[in-house]
């Protein structure tokens, strides 16, 4: 018996241009459309997944996990890791074939594109699936201002604390690779530009993309779902003619990086961020993420930190029977998770 390919969209963009919006948008929108979900993050704590899974992707109505919707894969770099993490989940995929309409991937802020479009040509995943489309994702407002994203230090603070990525080459190049590769451009924040700054944006992004790719202004994401799934490019088919600045390499060396889990009870959250902020300056810490269990808060307490910039909110309440507690991963050079541990003993409730 014959069956027809699942499409999978590949959803590329830098850190902040609203990847994980779109996802959001796609799956509480899906019209009875049964999509799997992959997530691409760095660390021994999978941040992104549960970020999702707070914000209903990958849960049913009552906020239960639906079983293999939401898969993570715990590295920053797919065109690294396509053969030891990638390829194992899309077989698992391939033997519920049956059960999938369509497969939604979203990359990290800075994966390259292209080595995973070319993935989809192996044999163990070229007779069930294809790419329907490549969607990137940018930031409206900062390309308009000659920027690639909001905070572009911010961005180059999440390749430094990522072993996996390519630390040499300028971002602006990484950015034109994301937009060599796509299909579908979405030209998001579109609320906050004028007519003349998403001129701006048009012009500045045009040129480094194919002949014929679309550029979309939305806001949120918010786009019909008709016109972000369905696309049928079969990008892998023609992905080779795209031209990167990555083309020609074999290979990228990485420096050595440490991801360590702190865990700890229940914490102040104004001593939390206090310590954190002070751990930072006095150690190489390039990026921060989890959860923390607040005292006599019902709801847990999302933390990312980039340098020495933190954001902190509630995302959902805890789970009966969920063990509550905080979870801390910290990225950078040369950690000690006991000194990390000792430096957050204040924030202790």
């Amino acid at each position: 018996m014959t069956h027809a390919k699942i499409p999978a969209t590949v959803v590329t963009g830098f850190l902040g241009s609203g990847k994980t919006t779109l996802l959001r948008h796609i799956l509480q929108n899906a019209g009875g459309r049964r999509i799997a979900v992959i997530v691409n993050e760095f660390g021994e704590l999978g941040i992104d997944g549960e970020i999702l899974k707070g914000c209903g992707i990958g849960c049913d109505e009552d906020g239960n996990e639906r079983v293999g919707q939401l898969y993570e894969l715990a590295n920053g770099c797919l065109c690294c890791t396509v053969q030891e993490e990638f390829l194992p989940v899309m077989q698992q995929l391939a033997a519920r074939r049956a059960d999938i309409d369509h497969v939604l991937i979203e990359t990290s802020g800075l994966a390259l594109p292209k080595p995973l479009v070319q993935a989809f040509n192996w044999p163990e995943i070229a007779n069930v699936f294809t790419v329907d489309a490549v969607v990137t994702v940018v930031d409206g407002p900062a390309t308009a201002a000659g920027q690639f994203a909001e905070d572009p230090v911010a961005v180059d603070a999440q390749r430094r604390a990522d072993p996996e990525l390519d630390h040499d080459s300028p971002l602006h190049e990484l950015f034109e690779d994301q937009l060599s590769a796509a299909d579908f451009v979405i030209l998001n924040k579109a609320d906050l530009m004028t007519a003349a700054q998403r001129a701006e944006a048009e012009a500045l992004i045009r040129p480094e993309l194919p002949a014929g790719v679309q550029i979309v202004t939305a806001e949120n994401g918010a786009l019909p779902i008709d016109l972000l799934l369905g696309q049928g490019r079969a990008a892998e088919s023609q992905i080779h003619l795209r031209e990167s600045h990555h083309d020609h390499e074999e290979d990228h060396e990485h420096d050595e990086f440490d991801s360590l889990v702190v865990d700890l009870p229940a914490v102040d959250r104004d001593r939390l961020l206090a310590a954190l902020g002070t751990l930072v300056t006095q150690h190489t810490i390039f990026r921060i993420k989890g959860f923390a269990q607040v005292s006599s808060k019902p709801r847990r307490l999302l933390v990312q930190g980039v340098g020495q910039r933190f954001d902190s909110h509630f995302d959902r309440l805890w789970r009966t029977g969920e063990t509550r507690a905080t979870r801390l991963v910290f990225i950078g050079q040369d950690l000690d998770a006991a000194v990390l541990r000792a430096g957050l003993d204040s924030a202790i409730a």
